[in-house]
């Protein structure tokens, strides 16, 4: 009976140990930064706005150009949550395309954008 006592013990503490050390990893993966950190915050302080849809499979590549960083875009949701129409914000901007990417000059590019081209036309720097 004290051998499966013992052994119960053993598997919980075992479990315990193991969901600490994944939360703890989750965590700390999390707070590390991401290889494009730097751009995605210059886009945003530089007033580039990024346009898309969660259904949009090129504004997905778009974001998954960014890795992690990608939380950090100056990004719009344009879709209404069923997918089925636009917010108004993006009707009263003109979004008709996504990806879409306007600059404060005033000038827009739509579709995907290289990382190269979007640091270019921002004035951002690309991290190596």
């Amino acid at each position: 009976m004290m051998a499966v006592m013992k052994m119960v013990t053993v598997f919980w503490l075992t479990i315990i140990v193991l969901v600490v050390a994944g939360v703890g990893s989750s965590f700390l993966i999390q707070q590390t930064p991401g290889k494009y950190d730097a751009l995605a915050q210059c886009l945003k302080d530089k007033g580039v706005t990024f346009y898309g849809a969660f259904w949009c499979p090129h504004c997905q590549k778009q974001k998954r150009l960014f890795g992690r960083s990608a939380d950090l875009l100056p990004y719009v949701e344009c879709s209404t949550p069923d997918g089925k129409g636009q917010l108004q914000g993006c009707i009263d901007k003109g979004i008709t395309n996504y990806p879409t990417w306007d600059f404060p000059d005033g000038s827009r590019v739509t579709g995907e954008v290289s990382l190269a081209d979007l640091a270019q036309k921002s004035g951002c720097m690309l991290p190596e």
